[in-house]
Protein backbone atom coordinates (compact mmCIF):
# COMPACT_ATOMS: atom_id res chain seq x y z
CA UNK A 1 0.00 0.00 0.00
CA UNK A 2 1.52 3.50 0.40
CA UNK A 3 2.32 3.87 3.64
CA UNK A 4 4.45 1.06 5.50
CA UNK A 5 4.15 3.34 8.98
CA UNK A 6 2.60 5.65 10.21
CA UNK A 7 5.30 8.13 10.34
CA UNK A 8 5.68 7.61 6.50
CA UNK A 9 2.06 8.99 6.26
CA UNK A 10 2.44 11.91 9.01
CA UNK A 11 5.64 13.12 6.94
CA UNK A 12 3.76 13.28 4.07
CA UNK A 13 1.64 15.31 5.83
CA UNK A 14 3.09 18.07 7.10
CA UNK A 15 4.33 21.55 6.45
CA UNK A 16 1.59 21.83 3.84
CA UNK A 17 1.48 25.62 2.67
CA UNK A 18 -2.44 25.24 3.39
CA UNK A 19 -3.30 22.74 6.13
CA UNK A 20 -6.75 21.62 6.22
CA UNK A 21 -9.53 23.23 8.58
CA UNK A 22 -10.32 20.89 11.08
CA UNK A 23 -13.64 21.50 13.24
CA UNK A 24 -13.49 19.96 16.97
CA UNK A 25 -16.19 20.05 18.69
CA UNK A 26 -16.63 20.25 22.47
CA UNK A 27 -12.93 21.23 22.48
CA UNK A 28 -12.56 21.28 26.40
CA UNK A 29 -10.50 17.70 26.50
CA UNK A 30 -7.10 18.16 26.71
CA UNK A 31 -6.63 15.12 25.16
CA UNK A 32 -8.05 16.13 21.92
CA UNK A 33 -6.18 19.63 22.17
CA UNK A 34 -2.72 18.18 22.79
CA UNK A 35 -3.09 16.51 19.71
CA UNK A 36 -5.11 19.00 17.55
CA UNK A 37 -2.69 21.80 18.48
CA UNK A 38 0.33 19.07 17.70
CA UNK A 39 -1.19 18.81 14.63
CA UNK A 40 -1.49 22.78 14.02
CA UNK A 41 2.24 23.17 15.07
CA UNK A 42 3.18 20.50 11.93
CA UNK A 43 1.05 22.44 9.94
CA UNK A 44 -0.97 18.93 9.56
CA UNK A 45 -4.69 20.85 10.25
CA UNK A 46 -5.41 24.28 11.48
CA UNK A 47 -8.72 23.62 14.67
CA UNK A 48 -11.13 25.66 15.37
CA UNK A 49 -12.27 24.49 18.88
CA UNK A 50 -15.76 24.61 19.64
CA UNK A 51 -16.52 24.58 23.19
CA UNK A 52 -17.13 26.64 26.41
CA UNK A 53 -14.40 29.15 26.20
CA UNK A 54 -13.70 29.57 29.75
CA UNK A 55 -12.96 25.83 29.85
CA UNK A 56 -11.37 25.89 26.19
CA UNK A 57 -8.69 28.68 27.19
CA UNK A 58 -8.21 27.02 30.92
CA UNK A 59 -7.11 23.94 28.98
CA UNK A 60 -5.00 25.32 26.73
CA UNK A 61 -3.24 27.35 29.75
CA UNK A 62 -2.78 23.58 31.42
CA UNK A 63 -1.14 22.44 28.26
CA UNK A 64 1.19 25.67 28.02
CA UNK A 65 -0.47 26.39 24.90
CA UNK A 66 -2.69 29.38 23.37
CA UNK A 67 -5.33 30.38 20.10
CA UNK A 68 -6.54 33.01 18.56
CA UNK A 69 -9.81 34.48 19.68
CA UNK A 70 -11.06 33.93 16.62
CA UNK A 71 -10.48 30.06 16.68
CA UNK A 72 -12.37 29.67 19.60
CA UNK A 73 -16.16 29.49 19.37
CA UNK A 74 -17.53 30.11 22.36
CA UNK A 75 -20.55 27.09 22.50
CA UNK A 76 -20.76 25.74 25.79
CA UNK A 77 -23.11 22.64 25.72
CA UNK A 78 -21.45 19.36 23.62
CA UNK A 79 -24.67 19.02 22.23
CA UNK A 80 -24.71 22.35 20.54
CA UNK A 81 -20.91 22.36 19.78
CA UNK A 82 -21.45 19.27 17.63
CA UNK A 83 -24.19 21.24 15.69
CA UNK A 84 -22.08 23.88 15.17
CA UNK A 85 -19.68 21.75 14.00
CA UNK A 86 -21.48 20.10 11.45
CA UNK A 87 -22.62 23.47 10.52
CA UNK A 88 -18.76 24.67 9.35
CA UNK A 89 -18.74 21.52 7.12
CA UNK A 90 -21.57 22.40 5.66
CA UNK A 91 -20.52 26.39 5.26
CA UNK A 92 -17.34 25.41 3.75
CA UNK A 93 -15.35 26.62 6.59
CA UNK A 94 -14.31 23.44 7.77
CA UNK A 95 -12.91 20.25 6.03
CA UNK A 96 -13.20 17.70 8.55
CA UNK A 97 -14.44 17.05 12.27
CA UNK A 98 -12.62 16.21 15.36
CA UNK A 99 -14.87 14.71 18.26
CA UNK A 100 -14.28 16.03 21.61
CA UNK A 101 -15.44 15.95 25.14
CA UNK A 102 -18.78 14.34 24.52
CA UNK A 103 -20.56 11.59 23.56
CA UNK A 104 -20.13 9.73 20.28
CA UNK A 105 -24.09 9.70 20.34
CA UNK A 106 -24.28 13.38 20.79
CA UNK A 107 -21.77 14.12 17.98
CA UNK A 108 -23.33 12.03 15.30
CA UNK A 109 -26.98 13.41 16.20
CA UNK A 110 -26.51 16.63 13.93
CA UNK A 111 -24.56 14.64 11.31
CA UNK A 112 -27.27 12.20 10.31
CA UNK A 113 -30.20 14.63 10.95
CA UNK A 114 -31.79 14.50 7.31
CA UNK A 115 -32.06 18.40 6.71
CA UNK A 116 -28.76 19.48 7.92
CA UNK A 117 -26.39 16.78 8.49
CA UNK A 118 -23.64 15.12 6.48
CA UNK A 119 -25.12 12.48 4.76
CA UNK A 120 -23.57 11.56 1.59
CA UNK A 121 -26.66 9.16 0.66
CA UNK A 122 -24.79 6.10 1.80
CA UNK A 123 -23.40 3.91 4.10
CA UNK A 124 -20.98 5.39 6.63
CA UNK A 125 -18.83 3.24 8.38
CA UNK A 126 -15.85 3.02 10.56
CA UNK A 127 -12.63 3.32 9.02
CA UNK A 128 -9.51 1.75 11.68
CA UNK A 129 -5.71 1.68 10.33
CA UNK A 130 -3.26 -0.16 12.26
CA UNK A 131 0.88 -0.78 12.59
CA UNK A 132 1.02 -3.82 13.58
CA UNK A 133 4.58 -4.72 15.06
CA UNK A 134 4.59 -8.11 13.19
CA UNK A 135 2.77 -6.86 10.07
CA UNK A 136 5.10 -5.36 6.87
CA UNK A 137 2.46 -2.98 6.58
CA UNK A 138 0.10 -0.38 7.59
CA UNK A 139 -3.52 -3.06 7.97
CA UNK A 140 -6.94 -1.67 7.89
CA UNK A 141 -10.02 -3.48 9.97
CA UNK A 142 -13.32 -2.62 9.48
CA UNK A 143 -16.08 -2.46 10.74
CA UNK A 144 -15.59 -2.34 14.36
CA UNK A 145 -17.53 1.05 15.36
CA UNK A 146 -20.33 1.75 13.07
CA UNK A 147 -22.13 -0.71 11.26
CA UNK A 148 -23.55 -3.72 13.48
CA UNK A 149 -24.36 -6.46 11.60
CA UNK A 150 -23.75 -5.31 8.56
CA UNK A 151 -26.19 -6.93 5.34
CA UNK A 152 -24.58 -8.02 1.96
CA UNK A 153 -25.19 -5.00 0.43
CA UNK A 154 -23.64 -3.00 3.33
CA UNK A 155 -20.58 -4.97 3.69
CA UNK A 156 -20.15 -4.08 -0.10
CA UNK A 157 -20.54 -0.17 0.99
CA UNK A 158 -18.26 -1.03 3.40
CA UNK A 159 -15.66 -2.17 1.57
CA UNK A 160 -15.49 0.42 -1.29
CA UNK A 161 -15.63 3.14 1.65
CA UNK A 162 -12.35 1.39 2.47
CA UNK A 163 -11.15 0.91 -0.47
CA UNK A 164 -11.73 4.91 -1.56
CA UNK A 165 -9.58 5.67 1.65
CA UNK A 166 -6.58 3.80 0.87
CA UNK A 167 -6.66 4.32 -2.81
CA UNK A 168 -6.38 8.47 -1.85
CA UNK A 169 -3.57 7.15 0.36
CA UNK A 170 -1.39 6.02 -2.35
CA UNK A 171 -2.55 2.38 -2.91
CA UNK A 172 -3.27 1.87 -6.20
CA UNK A 173 -5.41 -1.75 -5.88
CA UNK A 174 -6.22 -2.57 -2.27
CA UNK A 175 -6.25 -6.30 -1.15
CA UNK A 176 -9.18 -7.41 0.63
CA UNK A 177 -9.74 -9.61 2.91
CA UNK A 178 -13.21 -10.92 4.06
CA UNK A 179 -13.28 -13.03 7.36
CA UNK A 180 -14.55 -15.90 8.59
CA UNK A 181 -13.31 -18.89 10.51
CA UNK A 182 -12.73 -21.22 7.60
CA UNK A 183 -11.57 -20.79 3.85
CA UNK A 184 -14.08 -22.19 2.27
CA UNK A 185 -18.13 -21.77 1.41
CA UNK A 186 -20.58 -23.73 4.07
CA UNK A 187 -24.26 -23.25 3.56
CA UNK A 188 -24.82 -23.08 7.33
CA UNK A 189 -21.99 -20.33 7.73
CA UNK A 190 -23.72 -17.00 6.02
CA UNK A 191 -20.60 -15.21 6.70
CA UNK A 192 -18.56 -17.52 4.48
CA UNK A 193 -21.86 -17.19 1.78
CA UNK A 194 -21.34 -13.64 1.58
CA UNK A 195 -17.86 -13.71 1.63
CA UNK A 196 -18.32 -15.40 -1.74
CA UNK A 197 -20.61 -13.54 -2.87
CA UNK A 198 -18.08 -10.20 -2.54
CA UNK A 199 -15.66 -11.99 -3.91
CA UNK A 200 -17.52 -12.53 -7.07
CA UNK A 201 -19.20 -8.81 -7.17
CA UNK A 202 -15.49 -7.96 -7.17
CA UNK A 203 -14.75 -10.24 -10.63
CA UNK A 204 -17.57 -8.77 -12.26
CA UNK A 205 -17.00 -5.28 -11.84
CA UNK A 206 -19.55 -4.24 -8.72
CA UNK A 207 -16.69 -3.99 -6.60
CA UNK A 208 -14.16 -2.08 -8.21
CA UNK A 209 -10.55 -0.63 -7.78
CA UNK A 210 -9.48 -3.81 -5.10
CA UNK A 211 -9.18 -7.04 -5.10
CA UNK A 212 -11.26 -9.14 -2.97
CA UNK A 213 -10.67 -12.82 -1.82
CA UNK A 214 -13.22 -14.18 1.19
CA UNK A 215 -13.64 -16.22 2.57
CA UNK A 216 -10.48 -16.30 4.20
CA UNK A 217 -9.16 -16.74 7.85
CA UNK A 218 -7.35 -14.47 9.41
CA UNK A 219 -4.10 -16.25 9.94
CA UNK A 220 -4.09 -16.83 5.95
CA UNK A 221 -4.78 -13.30 5.36
CA UNK A 222 -2.12 -11.87 6.98
CA UNK A 223 0.73 -14.81 6.66
CA UNK A 224 1.55 -16.62 3.40
CA UNK A 225 3.13 -19.07 4.77
CA UNK A 226 0.55 -20.26 6.79
CA UNK A 227 -1.73 -19.95 3.46
CA UNK A 228 1.06 -22.20 1.85
CA UNK A 229 0.88 -24.37 4.56
CA UNK A 230 -2.99 -24.99 4.51
CA UNK A 231 -2.58 -25.15 0.40
CA UNK A 232 -4.61 -21.69 0.17
CA UNK A 233 -3.58 -20.11 -3.21
CA UNK A 234 -4.29 -16.30 -3.16
CA UNK A 235 -2.56 -13.25 -4.19
CA UNK A 236 -3.93 -11.79 -0.97
CA UNK A 237 -2.94 -14.42 1.45
CA UNK A 238 -0.17 -13.00 3.50
CA UNK A 239 -0.70 -9.14 1.88
CA UNK A 240 -3.90 -8.03 2.83
CA UNK A 241 -4.14 -4.17 3.40
CA UNK A 242 -7.59 -4.04 4.35
CA UNK A 243 -9.56 -7.04 6.79
CA UNK A 244 -13.48 -6.79 6.41
CA UNK A 245 -15.38 -8.59 9.93
CA UNK A 246 -18.24 -10.34 10.10
CA UNK A 247 -19.82 -8.02 11.59
CA UNK A 248 -18.90 -5.59 15.16
CA UNK A 249 -18.31 -7.49 17.67
CA UNK A 250 -15.69 -9.35 15.62
CA UNK A 251 -13.94 -5.91 13.98
CA UNK A 252 -13.92 -4.51 17.60
CA UNK A 253 -12.67 -7.61 19.33
CA UNK A 254 -10.03 -7.20 16.73
CA UNK A 255 -9.00 -3.83 16.97
CA UNK A 256 -9.16 -4.29 20.90
CA UNK A 257 -6.12 -7.41 20.70
CA UNK A 258 -4.13 -5.06 18.11
CA UNK A 259 -4.44 -1.83 20.48
CA UNK A 260 -4.30 -3.11 24.02
CA UNK A 261 -2.57 -6.91 23.51
CA UNK A 262 -0.10 -6.10 20.48
CA UNK A 263 0.23 -2.34 21.35
CA UNK A 264 -0.45 -1.46 17.75
CA UNK A 265 -1.12 2.02 16.91
CA UNK A 266 -4.22 3.17 15.50
CA UNK A 267 -5.75 5.60 13.63
CA UNK A 268 -9.65 5.62 12.61
CA UNK A 269 -12.28 7.90 11.13
CA UNK A 270 -16.12 7.44 9.86
CA UNK A 271 -15.80 7.24 6.17
CA UNK A 272 -18.57 8.01 3.79
CA UNK A 273 -20.23 11.23 4.79
CA UNK A 274 -20.02 14.72 2.88
CA UNK A 275 -15.98 14.84 5.21
CA UNK A 276 -14.07 12.59 7.50
CA UNK A 277 -14.89 12.45 11.02
CA UNK A 278 -12.40 11.62 13.79
CA UNK A 279 -14.18 10.07 16.21
CA UNK A 280 -11.78 8.24 18.52
CA UNK A 281 -13.12 6.65 22.15
CA UNK A 282 -12.96 8.53 25.31
CA UNK A 283 -10.30 6.08 26.20
CA UNK A 284 -7.98 6.95 23.05
CA UNK A 285 -4.40 7.99 23.80
CA UNK A 286 -2.99 11.95 22.57
CA UNK A 287 -1.32 10.40 20.05
CA UNK A 288 -4.01 7.95 18.88
CA UNK A 289 -6.58 11.08 18.52
CA UNK A 290 -3.47 12.77 16.62
CA UNK A 291 -2.96 10.27 14.14
CA UNK A 292 -6.73 10.24 13.67
CA UNK A 293 -6.29 13.85 12.91
CA UNK A 294 -3.35 13.01 10.40
CA UNK A 295 -5.24 10.39 8.67
CA UNK A 296 -8.49 12.40 8.29
CA UNK A 297 -6.92 15.39 6.91
CA UNK A 298 -4.95 13.47 4.13
CA UNK A 299 -8.21 11.82 3.18
CA UNK A 300 -9.61 15.40 3.24
CA UNK A 301 -7.33 16.81 1.11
Amino acid sequence: MGFKTFDELIASQKGRAAPVRMAVAAAEDEHTLEAALRARREGIAHPVLIGGREAVNAALSRLGEQAAPEDILDVPDGGEAARVAVGLIREGKADFLLKGRLDTSALLRPVVDKESGLSAGGVMSHFTMFQLPTYHKLLAAVDGGMVTYPTLEQKRAIILNSVGVLRTLGCETPKVGVLACVEKVNPKMPETVEADALKRMNRDGRLPGCLVEGPISYDCAVDREIAEQKGFDSPCAGDCDILIAPNIHAGNIMGKVFTVTCKAPMAGFIVGAKCPIAMTSRGSSPREKYLSIVISAAAAR
